[in-house]
């Protein structure tokens, strides 16, 4: 099956923490961060920030843009999470008309997304946690967290809509935390067009073993993010510059679970080469991808004898080649 690429339009322009408010370079325009894009060799697809990089307004010019360089819109990412309004939450606000501002939200960038063909909404609800011990009734919040959801995704039955979870930040807590309660949360919407985006740093954050969030996930995986961090932070760095065996065990198990979608690289390089960064992330993925497709037997049979000793010896072999 042909590996499909893509990334995040933002991972190649100004990025910007807490600590540097204004960002760590100089700010770029839309069209110029496509034309960059397309430039990388190997990569035929973009995801787009609702308001950032794609509007009511400006949908067909950035479509436009999109087709003069050969690039599909792969995803489209509401802005959920980084206005005022949402601070306290969005799909889980206790004021019900912010719910309904949330909603309305992914609505609109659900019909943008349909407008440019582009097959799937990404939703991460970064404000939808908590902070403190007795701070929110969750009981109502994972009524409200549904409740939202369903009210968007079941408009747009044709749509996908795949959830990315994360532990937490900016919340100390967040609802969709790890593969399994987000998973739980899908079972109990019983809708066939919501699943599960694994973003590879999310997961590590959490703990979790990317091959098995993988299985886990199954049918509902829809959508991929790479990056790479030390496990107790979303630091967002290059894939496979810290797990690189990880890495190699995951897109194993993605070929063994048939995921079809894109593999799209979500990293936000702060003071490194935007360009660069995603550059050596991309070609990580198709270095380790073409080590799972050769020793495919070898791995098939590793795992039928579950022998460390023997995976450790393999591994070795084909990372450290005498």
């Amino acid at each position: 099956m042909t590996k499909r690429y893509s990334v995040i339009l933002g991972n190649l322009g100004n990025t910007r923490d807490r600590f540097m408010g204004g960002g760590y370079k100089t700010a770029r325009a839309t069209r110029d961060m496509i034309a960059e894009a397309a430039s990388i060799k190997g990569l035929s697809g973009l995801e787009l920030v609702g308001t950032w990089d794609v509007t009511r307004e400006n949908y067909r010019e950035v479509g436009q843009v999109l087709r003069d360089h050969g690039l599909a819109c792969v995803s489209i990412i509401p802005d959920i999470f980084a206005r005022p309004a949402w601070g306290k939450g969005a799909l889980v606000s206790r004021d019900p008309a912010i719910r309904k501002a949330c909603v309305d939200e992914i609505r609109m960038n659900a019909e943008i997304a349909q407008a440019l063909g582009c097959p799937l909404l990404n939703i991460w609800p970064g404000q939808d946690g908590y902070d403190y011990p007795l701070q929110d009734d969750y009981l109502a919040a994972r009524g409200w967290l549904q409740e939202s959801l369903a009210k968007a995704a079941s408009e747009f039955p044709a749509l996908k809509f795949a959830l990315e979870y994360k532990l937490k930040e900016p919340r100390t807590h967040s609802y969709l935390a790890r593969v399994s309660d987000t998973m739980l949360v899908i079972h109990d919407l019983g809708l066939d067009n919501v699943g599960v985006c694994i973003d590879t740093g999310h997961a590590l954050m959490a703990y979790e073993n990317l091959g098995e969030a993988a299985v886990l996930a199954g049918k509902r995986l829809f959508h991929m993010h790479f990056n790479d961090n030390f496990r107790y932070w979303d630091d967002d760095m290059i894939v496979g510059s810290v797990h690189a065996v990880e890495h190699i065990e995951l897109l194993y198990w993605l070929d063994r679970v048939q995921y079809a979608g894109w593999y799209s690289m979500d990293q936000y390089p702060y003071r490194e080469d935007g360009r660069g960064a995603i550059e050596e992330s991309l070609r990580w993925l198709q270095g380790f991808q073409a080590l799972v497709t050769q020793h495919r037997a070898a791995m098939d049979a590793l795992l039928r004898e579950g022998n460390a000793v023997k995976t450790s010896a393999f591994l070795r072999s084909i990372l450290l080649p005498s």
